[in-house]
């Protein structure tokens, strides 16, 4: 057991939340600030779910930290969770990233995305004028129709009076700028159903250009072909404005003050707790059951940070379930699809930063995110094959990040890390049944494709190989086991179009509410997502509280938009 806060664990709570990765922490700030008292339930040795900073290989590599899994933090600048939770206070230091992206082509070109636009168009320009010119165009389109959604991933997604208070000036200039002609309008929606490489071509000639925008909006687990996914280029934009950053000290930073929130707040955290059922009586969830048979209370609600599936698939009573709604469990079964694409992750430790020889090498273009993404094609065959269940390592494309190019304190003195991540199917074709899970994955396998993707990249870093003082693999079902997530999807479900915003995981579940009373949703699986936000947390707990005492929190919410509307 990890921790408590408290010398004596209680049997009951206000709140017991399943899950202390970070939306499960953020949730749980809230409510103890508005003086709940919450126990949180982790199955693992440490919390932090996702978001964790690990010394995954202390004999081989000491003194080295690694991300598992999150690493670049982007969409929590779109919320106030930071600020209203105080966690520079509890020990939170970002480190800003710029350049952002750096991606080097096969031809010799290299794009290169820094924090300013401005910045960016100019590195642009220096192989195309015009493509420069359209970035700058791409840009504003994509950063107005940001500002414009936002207030809307900052509310329960059908609470319409919520969304409205969410509006200041600048937002609704911007929400206007993108609805305000017939013409705008359908134009926004013609873009919104469109594909990503569809939007991107619309724009662009170059391929150094569109193959870089075509393997972040693939972030969002889906090919860039795929229709409805053009939103996909939220992930270059907000790299630009918010920014993208990283905490000092790696993801797990950002856990480490937030569990120093919760437990000075009084809050308990339990880990090596794996929730077993959720206890239902009359239709209402009044506490769970870990392995082992210990029962804990809550007196007004159980939240679960895992994913919908999991949660009345495998934790609650069928009958229970069928009582509050007779077709939930079909629908959770049927209606939630997952494309089969996950991670094989790498971590490595080195005794030499990377060096794109061949690329007027900087040391500072490896402060963000280090694309391989020859062409569009390239990325599309990484995301296609996957849904067919074939590992696309004959070529790899892949996503990078050397943490210790802006974070030294990742490493030993004058040593580095690597954060590999390649997208791989979850379910090999053809190999049901076999390895491990039934999933095809086998110890041998995993480093065979992990060998291939080193390969790829030591043809643009040649001295990588000589480097690499230990390295350390994770197969898509053993990352499935460590999260804890549905078949390796590391946002719990896809990040679709039909299954975002008031559908996510389903409309009926989608204001963190569902059909059993006191039974309530966040995590990565509901509105607006995944990715290190903490969004889907403080909603959870808003609507929680909206519940409680729905006269305070509404006067509370007023005072906080009236605030908002002078201080943007």
């Amino acid at each position: 057991m990890y921790f408590t806060s408290l010398d004596v664990v209680m049997e009951a709570y206000d709140v017991v939340i399943i899950g202390a990765g970070h939306n499960g922490l953020v949730c749980a700030g809230y409510l103890l600030k508005a003086g709940y008292s919450v126990l949180l339930l982790e199955r693992r040795w440490l919390p932090g779910g996702g978001s964790t900073t690990e010394e995954l290989m202390p004999n081989q590599a000491p003194g080295f930290k690694f991300n598992p899994c999150a690493i670049n933090h982007l969409f929590i600048f779109l919320g106030p969770v930071i600020q209203e939770l105080e966690l520079y206070k509890y020990g939170l230091e970002y480190l800003n990233c710029d350049p952002v992206v750096f991606c080097p082509h096969p031809d010799g070109k290299y794009f290169l995305a820094h924090k300013s636009i401005e910045k960016t168009c100019a590195e642009i320009a220096r192989y195309s004028e015009r493509d420069a010119q359209k970035y700058a165009e791409y840009a504003d389109f994509w950063q107005r129709f940001i500002q414009a959604v936002t207030p809307y991933f900052n509310a329960a997604p059908k609470s319409i009076v919520d969304i409205a208070g969410n509006y200041n000036l600048t937002h609704l200039q911007d929400l206007f700028s993108m609805l305000g002609g017939s013409y705008t309008t359908l134009d926004l929606l013609r873009t919104l159903l469109t594909s990503a490489i569809d939007n991107i071509n619309e724009y662009f000639d170059s391929e150094f250009v569109k193959a870089p925008l075509a393997r972040l909006s693939a972030e969002l687990s889906s090919p860039p072909s795929q229709k409805a996914m053009s939103f996909g280029a939220m992930m270059m934009m907000l790299r630009h404005h918010p920014g993208m950053a990283r905490p000092r000290g790696g993801s797990g930073a950002l856990i480490a003050a937030l569990v120093k929130l919760v437990t000075h707040k009084r809050g308990v955290i339990l880990t090596e707790q794996k929730v077993e059922k959720v206890l239902v009586d009359n239709g209402k969830a009044v506490g769970v059951c870990v392995t082992g048979g210990q029962e804990y209370r809550a007196k007004k609600g159980v939240i679960s940070s895992i994913d919908a599936k999991r949660l009345f698939l495998q934790l609650v009573d069928p009958g229970d379930v069928d009582s509050a709604d007779g077709n939930l469990r079909a629908r959770l079964h049927r209606r939630i699809v997952n494309n089969n694409e996950t991670i094989l992750k790498i971590d490595c430790a080195l005794s030499a930063p990377l060096h794109f020889i061949h690329y007027n090498h900087q040391d500072n273009y490896l402060m963000g995110s280090v694309l391989i993404a020859d062409s569009v094609n390239h990325v599309e065959q990484a995301h296609s094959q996957i849904t067919f269940g074939k590992i696309p390592d004959e070529n790899p494309s892949m996503y990078l990040v050397m943490p210790t190019a802006l974070d030294s304190s990742m490493a030993p003195p004058g040593k580095h890390t690597l954060w590999i991540e390649f997208f791989a199917p979850y379910q090999i074709a053809g190999a049901e049944g076999t390895g491990l899970k039934g999933t095809g994955w086998t110890d041998e396998l995993k480093h065979k494709v992990a060998d291939r993707v080193i390969d790829k990249l030591a043809q643009y870093s040649p001295n990588l190989k000589h480097s690499i003082i230990a390295s350390y693999v994770e197969s898509p079902p053993e990352l499935a086991e460590r999260l804890g997530s549905y078949k390796g999807n590391y946002y719990h479900i896809d990040m679709s179009l039909e299954q975002m915003l008031c559908f996510r995981p389903l409309p009926e579940l989608a204001n963190y509410q569902t059909p059993i009373q006191n039974l309530y949703l966040t995590g990565a699986g509901t509105h607006p997502g995944g990715s290190i936000s903490g969004i889907p947390g403080r909603n959870c707990a808003r609507m929680f509280l909206h519940n409680q005492e729905p006269i305070v929190q509404k006067i509370k919410e007023a005072g906080d938009a009236i605030k908002s509307t002078f201080i943007k």
